[in-house]
């Protein structure tokens, strides 16, 4: 069938990124099982979440020039094959090592979730495309919601390879999807890459995409921490069971999902960098008021898990809005943009992800996580102050 359908629909770009979240969250309650199982410390299989994140920040990275250059469709076609392939490779792996190797060929699936946004910044503009990023991402949002709780029970059940298995399906059903619904977005055939290198410095220079930028990779950042520690903690300091820790999992999601909502419904009207703000304010506030908690010895699952699902709403306001202000810096280069953007995002989010793995020892408590949590989410909250004060000086100015 021929490639020049429709634009797609938003079904279709809400299972890219639902399949992209879910690889990357499904597994996570079955983490010190997996270690046991293999043999290796925690730290090791941790790496299925921080390095994983690595490699999708350097894929997202290139993925957007390139689709940009040749088109979503062609890409996301791409990245769903390899996933499958890789799924597989997890599937047989007998060794940690080589689970790994093919855990970060599964990486590849993270540019499902660039050509998503990118997708939509093709099709709206402005505010417009913000409302419907969030939207978009509501969506997208009910399958790591989910995800975490389904993962721990068939954990439990069947094994961790039943996890992996459930991902292969999945991307099978949206690989059928995206083959058959989704048309081309990329107007006049895209640019070249000669071309892209050209204007990439034109981001770099921006203020207004360095600050999107900033806030986007921090409030991230406080979401991947909790993914690289939330299991260890789960099951160390508040004794939860898989199946447990899949249940709290919901929390930072359920935020999300209404953070997305109300991203899509009052963006337009609000303005992003407003939303952007009253996001990175909830995320702050939630987290210290939990570090706060614990410090002073008053220690409970309800607490910390609660604080990371007003943390989830925080980022469902701040995530669609600061990748459509990147987007809509330069719009030809609107996969560029989401690309390095989300490279950012996520690099960012690995360090901090491998950083909480790396302090989490038996005894620590949730303490050292929290910390690194509140840190990123101050740091999203003075990147967008910076942008509105860089904006003031450049309209006194003229």
């Amino acid at each position: 069938m021929s490639a020049a359908r429709t634009p797609p629909h938003p079904v279709t770009l809400v299972a890219l990124s639902g399949v992209s979240a879910l690889s990357m969250n499904v597994f996570l309650p079955s983490l010190p099982g997996m270690a046991r199982d293999f043999g290796v410390d925690y730290a090791l299989m941790q790496l299925s979440v921080s390095a994983y994140i690595g490699a999708s920040a350097l894929l997202q990275l290139l993925g957007g020039p390139i689709s940009d250059r040749f088109g979503r469709r062609p890409v996301a076609l791409t990245g769903l094959v390899l996933f499958l392939l890789a799924t597989v490779g997890t599937l047989i792996a007998p060794t940690a090592s080589s689970f790994l190797f093919f855990r970060m060929i599964q990486a590849v699936i993270s540019v499902c979730m660039l050509l998503s946004r990118a997708t939509v910044r093709d099709m709206f503009e402005g505010d417009k495309a913000a409302s419907m990023i969030g939207y978009v991402t509501m969506g997208m949002a009910v399958v790591p919601m989910i995800a975490p709780v389904i993962g721990g029970i068939m954990d439990e059940a069947f094994g961790w390879r039943a996890n992996f298995a459930m991902m292969g399906l999945l991307a099978m059903v949206v690989l059928i999807v995206v083959w058959r619904d989704m048309g081309e977005t990329v107007r006049g055939g895209g640019i070249t890459m000669r071309q892209q290198i050209a204007n990439y410095p034109v981001l770099a220079r921006s203020h207004r995409f360095c600050g999107y930028c900033l806030a986007a990779t921090l409030s991230s950042g406080c979401f991947f921490a909790y993914l690289g520690g939330a299991p260890f903690v789960g099951e160390q300091v508040f004794g939860l069971t898989t199946a447990q820790v899949g249940y709290f999992f919901a929390s930072p999601s359920i935020g999300y999902l209404t953070g997305n909502f109300l991203s899509g419904r009052y963006t337009a009207r609000i303005g992003l960098n407003r939303m952007v703000l009253a996001g990175a304010s909830i995320c702050f506030a939630a987290l210290s008021l939990s570090l706060i908690s614990t410090l002073a010895g008053v220690v409970s699952p309800l607490i910390f898990f609660g604080s990371i699902g007003i943390m989830g709403l925080g980022n469902g306001l701040v995530m669609p809005n600061t990748n459509a202000g990147m987007m809509n810096v330069r719009p030809e280069l609107a996969g560029t943009a989401s690309g390095l953007g989300g490279a950012l995002a996520v690099a960012g989010g690995a360090a901090l992800s491998a950083v909480a793995g790396a302090l989490l020892t038996p005894g620590s408590g949730a303490a050292p996580l929290l910390v690194i949590m509140c840190a990123s989410a101050l740091g999203s909250l003075l990147a967008i102050l910076w942008v509105f004060r860089r904006e003031r000086q450049l309209a006194r100015m003229g």
